[in-house]
């Protein structure tokens, strides 16, 4: 159960009114508030029930999508998505993913399409599932014990989810065709794409973290503007546990040897979990900062 503060809501605030109040109140105590109302809404625990719908997602998903894409003959789309993976997610996290994109290609080459449309209809269903984690997460940082009546609920979250894999699918499609045409166009185009097309990645991240900090929430929320800086921490905070899951699994030689073949799940729920706890506190971010604007702050830690 949540004890975090009910956070009042405010209209018309924009990103000056965020600037204001984030000189006012201080980024280091903003942090210190936000994590404390992450704690009183059970963030923590909010956060591992959806590391393990993301980590779901991610399997099946990448199943679904590659044999997919190697049984309508989108060979480059395969390549774009192994090279996102060896390149976003941590070994041996990335490692476990690789397998995935081994076997769908195996189901996709042999045009088993049954189980191909099974794998996608469940990864719907469990993004939809994360989503409605999302929601209940985002709802307790907020104060709000009630998500709503059950079928609005998961409508909304059905639209969120679809929102998200649009842009994620969005995102490796517009990889795959900038990878031909720079490869059409010579080596000097190519090598500009690739160093181009990680910024396109964040930037769709972004705008589907906005989208769930905007809509997510059972209330009426601020302007873009103002959700932009829970929005920077959350994306930065995803790239920042990935980058430290994958020096610390890089300078642990023991760690495969502890868990031999269990290595990638368990590096992929740790990837998960603190990506999870990155997003959640995204929203605390936003959340805190509002509540301060409107005076609800002091009661959101113990």
């Amino acid at each position: 159960m949540s004890t975090a503060s009910s956070v009042r809501e405010t209209r018309g605030l924009g990103g000056d009114a965020a600037w204001r109040m984030l000189a006012t109140t201080g980024w280091l105590k903003l942090i210190v508030r936000a994590f404390r109302r992450l704690r009183a809404a059970d963030g923590f625990s909010h956060a591992r029930a959806l590391a393990y719908a993301l980590s779901l997602v991610m399997v099946q998903g990448l199943i679904a999508v590659v044999g997919l894409a190697v049984a309508f003959g989108q060979a480059g789309f395969r390549r774009t998505i192994i090279e996102a993976v060896g390149g976003a997610a941590p070994s041996p996290a990335s490692g476990l993913l690789m397998w995935g994109v081994a076997q769908a290609q195996k189901v996709g080459q042999e045009h088993r399409f049954l189980p191909l449309a099974v794998g996608l209809v469940g990864t719907i269903l469990t993004a939809i599932q994360a989503t409605g984690q999302l929601i209940r997460g985002t709802n307790r940082l907020y104060g709000i014990e009630n998500d709503g009546p059950f079928l609005r609920k998961y409508a909304r979250a059905t639209l969120l989810a679809l929102v998200v894999l649009t842009l994620l699918v969005a995102a490796g499609g517009a990889a795959t065709l900038g990878e031909r045409l720079a490869s059409a166009t010579g080596a000097e185009a190519h090598r500009a794409w690739r160093f181009a097309v990680w910024p396109l990645v964040i930037l769709l991240a972004a705008a589907a973290f906005g989208g769930i900090l905007r809509w997510a929430p059972r209330r009426q929320q601020p302007r873009w503007s103002w959700l932009m800086f829970g929005g920077v921490v959350g994306v930065a905070g995803w790239i920042g546990v990935t980058l430290a899951l994958r020096v610390a699994f890089g300078a642990s030689a023991s760690f495969g040897e502890v868990y031999g073949p269990l290595a990638g799940v368990v590096a992929l729920q740790f990837w998960t979990f603190f990506a999870s706890i990155a997003t959640l506190f995204g929203a605390a971010i936003d959340a805190e900062l509002e509540a301060t604007r409107s005076g609800t702050a002091p009661r959101s830690g113990s």
